[in-house]
Parts: C-alpha cells; sequence; structure tokens
C-alpha cells in the first residue's frame, strides 16, 4: 500500500469514527468549552510477553481497535480487579499512579480534537514501560486514535530526543484503542529506558466526541493540551495550554528485572500532596520514593493513590472526590503490580464531611482495608489523623472523634504497624493544630516541609521487611 493511500484509509477510518460518535450525542447540544483551570482551585474539599487488556471494578474488558472484543474475559467477581502480573514473577513494578477523582466538570463531550499531554513523576526506573487509561467515569466508550509515551525534557511539554514511542493495544498492535465506560485499557509493552525520579510524557488524542472526562483533578503537577494529533509532538511547542489535571491516565508500571515490587500510598488530599508546591514533587509519597531509592530496598517503586476529599466509608465521586476507600482499594491499592505493602492515611474526611459523630464506624472501615490486604499476603503500615484545629471545619465534636480514632490505632488493633504523623506533625504547644512550620496555610493540609517529615517518619524496614500477614 502506498503511503497516500495508507493516509487517505486512516483518515476515512476516522470520519466514520467521528460520525459514529456524533450521531450518540444527537440532541444534546454542543459541549462546552474546557473548565477553568486555574491555580487558585487546587485545594480540595476540605480535607486532608505483554498484556493488553484490563479488568476493572465491573470485571470487563477493552480491546485495539478493530480486534473486537479483549483476549481477557471478566472473571465473574474472582480475583482482583486489573492485577498485572507480581514483579517476582515478571519484573514489572509501578513507577507512577493516580486514582480517578471523577468526571471534569464541562466535558461532558469529551475533549474532541485535542492531544492530552501528562506529565507524570517516576519512582522506579526500568527498561519497558506499560500505560494504563481509564474511562471510569465515562458517559460514552473513549475512543483514543493515538497515544504516545516519551521522557520529559526539562520541564515543559519538550521530550528528550530520541525517547518517544507510540502506544499500542491488543493483539493486532492496534495504535487505537476504544475504553468502555467504567473500564480500564492496559497499553502494550514499549521498549524505553525510564529513569527512575524523572518526568514523563503521557500523551493521548481524542479525534471526535465522546463521554465526560475521566481525570485526577489535585495533580500539583502542570500538564499541557494541545488542537489537532500532537501525539508525538517532540518540541511540545504547540501544547499552548496549560493544565492542572491528569486525564484519563492512571498508572505507568515499568519493567525492571531488579524490580521487587510496588509500594502504594493510599488516602485522602494530605496523601494527593495539596498545599505542596505545584511542579516540585513535594509530595510525602514523593519524598518517601526518594527515601526507598537511596536504601537497601532500592528495588521498589512508590506510587501515590491520594484522592483530594476521599473517605474511608463513603462514595464522593459527585463531588470529584472519588469512589469510597473500601470501594477503591481492591483497584487502586491491590491491584498494582507485585504490590508489597500499603500505607494507608485515610479518615479526615469522613470526620470532617462524613459527619461521622463517633470513631468507630471509621475504625471498623480502616479494618476492612486491613482485611482486604491480608486476604492477598499483602502487609498495612497506617498512620494516626493529623491535626486540622486550624481548619475552618473544626470544632471540639469533630476532635473528639479524631482522637477516638488515633487512639485505636495506636493502641495497634488495626495496622500492622503504626507511623504517628500526628505527633509528628502537631504543634507541642496547640497539639490539636498543625506546627506553623508544617502548615501550608490552610490548617490542614501540610507543606513542603511538613511532608518531608511525614515521609522521614516512615520506618522503612516496617513497611519493607520480610514478614508477610496471615489472611485475618
Amino acid at each position: 500500500m502506498t503511503r497516500q493511500r495508507g493516509l487517505a484509509l486512516f483518515g476515512a477510518m476516522i470520519a466514520v469514527v467521528g460520525l459514529v460518535c456524533a450521531g450518540i450525542f444527537v440532541g444534546l447540544g454542543p459541549g462546552r468549552g474546557l473548565a477553568d483551570e486555574v491555580a487558585g482551585g487546587l485545594l480540595g474539599n476540605g480535607d486532608g510477553g505483554s498484556t493488553s487488556v484490563s479488568v476493572d471494578g465491573r470485571n470487563g474488558n477493552a480491546s485495539g481497535s478493530g480486534s473486537g472484543t479483549g483476549a481477557g474475559q471478566g472473571t465473574g467477581g474472582r480475583g482482583l480487579p486489573h492485577q498485572a502480573a507480581p514483579a517476582a514473577s515478571g519484573g514489572w513494578a509501578g513507577t507512577w499512579a493516580a486514582g480517578a477523582a471523577g468526571a471534569e466538570p464541562g466535558t461532558v463531550h469529551g475533549l474532541p480534537g485535542r492531544s492530552i499531554r501528562n506529565v507524570v513523576h517516576t519512582s522506579i526506573g526500568g527498561t519497558a514501560a506499560r500505560v494504563t487509561l481509564t474511562n471510569l467515569y465515562g458517559t460514552a466508550p473513549l475512543f483514543v486514535a493515538h497515544a504516545s509515551i516519551a521522557v520529559a525534557g526539562g520541564g515543559g511539554p519538550a521530550a528528550v530526543p530520541g525517547t518517544m514511542r507510540r502506544l499500542t493495544f491488543g493483539p493486532s498492535g492496534s495504535a487505537s484503542v476504544t475504553v468502555p465506560v467504567g473500564r480500564n485499557a492496559v497499553s502494550d509493552p514499549v521498549a524505553l529506558t525510564v529513569p527512575a525520579g524523572t518526568d514523563l510524557l503521557l500523551t493521548l488524542y481524542t479525534p471526535a466526541p465522546g463521554g465526560a472526562v475521566t481525570y485526577h483533578s489535585h495533580a500539583q503537577q502542570t500538564s499541557y493540551l494541545a488542537r489537532g494529533d500532537r501525539t508525538e509532538d517532540t518540541s511540545g511547542a504547540a501544547y499552548d495550554t496549560r493544565s492542572v489535571y491528569w486525564r484519563y491516565v492512571t498508572a505507568v508500571d515499568v519493567e525492571n528485572r531488579q524490580a521487587a515490587g510496588t509500594v502504594v500510598a493510599f488516602g485522602d488530599s494530605i496523601t494527593d500532596g495539596i498545599g505542596s508546591s505545584v511542579g516540585s514533587d513535594h509530595r510525602w509519597p514523593d519524598f518517601l520514593a526518594d527515601r526507598v531509592r537511596d536504601s537497601v530496598y532500592g528495588r521498589y517503586g512508590v506510587v501515590d493513590e491520594g484522592i483530594g476529599g476521599n473517605q474511608v466509608l463513603r462514595d464522593a465521586s459527585s463531588t470529584r472526590n472519588g469512589r469510597s476507600g473500601i470501594v477503591r482499594f481492591g483497584e487502586d491499592a491491590l491491584g498494582r503490580p507485585g504490590v508489597r505493602s500499603v500505607f494507608v492515611d485515610l479518615g479526615v474526611n469522613d470526620i470532617l464531611h462524613g459527619h461521622e459523630s463517633t470513631g468507630a464506624p471509621i475504625v471498623e472501615g480502616l479494618r476492612n482495608l486491613v482485611r482486604q490486604a491480608h486476604a492477598h499476603g499483602v502487609r498495612v503500615v497506617g498512620s494516626t489523623l493529623t491535626p486540622f484545629g486550624a481548619h475552618a471545619g473544626y470544632n471540639a465534636t469533630k476532635e473528639r472523634v479524631r482522637d477516638e480514632v488515633n487512639a485505636a490505632i495506636r493502641a495497634g488493633g488495626v495496622f500492622d504497624s503504626v507511623v504517628d504523623f500526628d505527633r509528628v506533625l502537631r504543634d507541642p504547644y496547640a497539639p490539636d493544630r498543625l506546627a506553623p512550620a508544617y502548615d501550608s496555610g490552610d490548617g490542614l493540609h501540610p507543606s513542603d516541609a511538613g511532608y518531608q517529615a511525614m515521609a522521614s517518619a516512615v520506618n522503612l524496614p516496617a513497611l519493607l521487611g520480610a514478614h508477610t500477614p496471615a489472611a485475618t
């Protein structure tokens, strides 16, 4: 086939897809523009081989374009959702992740005709990579015509020359993929030298109207948008729109033959890093990843599954704060490749926004997470709930509930091991408040120095020691 005929055929295929997608939305009216994305919106709601088919919490499958249904069928509720091969057998580890928080406002028809370049930060390096795309909160199938991965070059949307790689999907190695509503899709592995502690560019192009965009609203990182298919644009010159969101991407795994597995930090906005300097990678899991990398445990990847506003007990998807911790734990924590241990810091929002009047339901919810982990031989380290006495949502009842939860955690009846973030961060002269040096300014979220102090307080042998807990 000549190059001209191939381009013409591809153009015709895209046109057909566009007509089909447009037909879905007949009578819905024109799509609204992009939601305003300003730095002032960064604060959360006041809290705190290869594999080409992925299965999410509904045990569905996604496929490359033209390949029919995916090769991996649903499990009928058996096993973990979206679980990749353990690192011990396949050399795969998670290097970055972000939980899906909700449907982005103002994107009822998606972002047609846009290239979306997400900037993410790695923990562990490797020689190959695969990317997970999500349509968890979509309202129509997500058609991605073209996707790529590259090593970021010196900040901004430009790539390091020679590192741009096209992503493919499915047994046929298709450059496009359709992700069903509520599902995920994992790309085929692509050979790429991924450095540890560096930025990657995850780019995808959606040519036609679709459903709502699934996003992570508090990226604490600047990403980019361009018009047209600029997926493999190395210079980044066309990316003239900045964004404070991550869109459609939830994980990057790397192949590393020395990898020992993955550590998951699971929590709310404090784990998400709200209050840290944008673009600095100063979330506490970032500082933890630096410590792990420089230690005898350097063969582990560290991924951040914090979602601003997230709760242990209640689904907060409608406010773009994610599914409850109990529901999403299987996919966001236990579903990571070769997961070795999970660090849980969650519960503040159940007090601030769930309005729990006693600590008992929160404690039982945290124990539920531990039981889920133990059923798969995964240890859980947990933290006490941090102070918020200077926050607008504070009152004496909420402080009493926090004290009840912390007392149960300190008593040793919840987690396998405990890190007392409350004592690390609190003001010794006002224990219900963050120490001034550790307060980002809102009385709830730590500063860069606070996040660093949290990571420094984690006992690495307790997090990554040899003991594997028995099922409880």
